[in-house]
């Protein structure tokens, strides 16, 4: 084994000083930026309202409210009791139902939108500036008006039902994954677009070989949790009538039912719950192998 050379005092002396000057220096540039972090979040709060007192005043209402819609299981009768907040559980599962379909068809009509759109929002494969720019903001406005503001220019037009919900949903999916697509596309290797444009391939055509091999996985995965996304989404659009669940859980709010609020509730979080670990497995599928190589 080779011995290492010991430097002269002054050069290893040199060397620590120069050393205990960029930690110092990148210290203080970490302290400097969480200093204007915290001043921009103290000025945010205080342009927006936020009072820290108040909320600590009232936080006793928000604690009383849960413990008004806790479901009224007792230990003498926990199968009757169950069976009585319960009481409306097939017609639930039906609007709840809906509101998954709701959020699957959306989901699945955004996705072919935001894929097709992609492409053409991505700058390392189409060369027209204008195209990119159009596509780009037609993109903003889908992601960036508030979905549930769609569904209530729907409902003006269409009037009450599903319909309403899906579509919303589907505008709204069609920016969100339109732009997290076209940010996949163009972070791929351009050596395989390069070959087969060379090779004379159609702009499909290396789309279709060089680009989708690469995106596939990602786009599956995004897609799925953009459904897990909607299905919660769904719920609040039933309360500007998009059908689902979300008219029943509105009106129990406003009737105050609160034992049929927090049945309702619960069945809504173990939805979402089952949505979560299913796609979770299927996007480990997906991603495990692409992440392996």
């Amino acid at each position: 084994m080779h011995s290492l050379t010991k430097l002269p005092p002054e050069r290893e002396a040199a060397l620590s000083g120069l050393y205990a000057a960029a930690t110092a220096s990148a210290r203080r540039r970490t302290l400097a930026g969480l200093a204007v972090v915290a001043a921009l979040a103290l000025l945010a709060g205080l342009a927006a309202e936020v009072r820290p007192l108040t909320f600590a005043e009232n936080i006793g209402k928000f604690t009383a409210y849960l413990g008004q819609i806790l479901p009224p299981v007792g230990f003498e009768h926990p199968i009757a009791d169950v069976r009585a907040w319960y009481w409306g559980l097939p017609g639930w599962l039906a609007l709840l139902s809906e509101t998954v379909l709701m959020a699957y068809l959306g989901t699945l009509l955004g996705g072919i939108a935001g894929f097709a759109l992609s492409f053409a929002a991505s700058a390392n494969l189409v060369r027209s500036r204008l195209l990119r720019l159009l596509t780009k903001r037609g993109l903003e406005v889908c992601r960036t008006v508030p979905d549930i503001v769609f569904a209530l220019i729907f409902v003006i037009a269409f009037g009450l039902g599903p319909m309403v919900g899906v579509l919303a949903i589907a505008i709204h999916t069609t920016g969100a994954l339109g732009k997290l697509f076209s940010e996949v596309v163009e972070n791929i290797d351009m050596r395989p677009v390069e070959g087969l444009s060379a090779s004379g391939a159609t702009w499909i055509q290396t789309v279709r070989f060089a680009v989708l091999p690469q995106v596939l996985s990602n786009f599956a995965s995004y897609g799925l949790l953009r459904f897990e996304i909607n299905v919660r989404g769904a719920a609040v659009l039933g309360f500007v009538g998009a059908g689902g669940i979300g008219q029943e859980f509105l009106g129990a709010i406003r009737n105050f039912y609160y034992a049929d609020v927090s049945a309702i509730l619960g069945l809504i979080i173990l939805t979402v719950f089952c949505i979560d670990l299913a796609t979770e497995q299927v996007r480990n599928r997906l991603i495990g192998p692409e992440s392996a190589r």
